[in-house]
């Protein structure tokens, strides 16, 4: 069963690699669960102090990723559309330009929601770029928080595996 709970928190801490970019999962809560996962072996003791702060360090960032795109599209005059257009860009972009449509995709969708939302183009761009910017920023703290819970894994599979395997 440990080797099991194992794999199924890897599998969890990757997917919480990928979530960092994914705006339909919650990354580093995502890579939380693979932490609990793999301390809920009978191999690997439960430290309770260690998993209530990186819990609240997940929440907080979960919390920080709705307020990090809206300060980037509104301090570069943004609009609501402009932050929903960099959301659906991102998607769009992901199934038609694979990885590299996280980069093109947001922008392309804030500018279109921005030009959609009555802006001139000077003013879409500009915005385009500060949700675009705000977007990039809070994919790139979930990407850290997510690599350093992979580093926790790593480190607490590596201390335990010879009872876990």
């Amino acid at each position: 069963m440990d080797i099991f709970l194992t794999i199924l928190a890897a599998f969890f801490m990757f997917l919480g690699i990928i979530g960092s970019f994914l705006p339909v999962l919650p990354g580093p809560l995502t890579s939380w669960l693979g932490l609990l996962i793999l301390h809920l072996t009978e191999a690997v003791p439960m430290n309770w102090p260690f998993l209530i702060i990186t819990l609240i360090v997940a929440i907080g960032i979960w919390l920080l990723d709705y307020v990090i795109p809206a300060i980037g599209t509104k301090k570069f005059g943004g609009s609501r559309s402009g932050m929903i257009g960099t959301t659906v860009g991102l998607i769009v972009g992901l199934i038609f330009l694979g990885p590299f449509g996280i980069i093109i995709g947001p922008f392309l969708g804030a500018l279109i929601g921005e030009l959609i939302n009555k802006s001139d183009s000077q003013t879409a761009v500009k915005a385009a770029f500060g949700s675009f910017l705000g977007f990039l920023t809070s994919a790139f703290i979930k990407f850290i928080v997510a690599v350093i819970y992979f580093g926790f894994f790593l480190v607490k599979l590596f201390d335990h595996f010879s009872v876990i395997f």
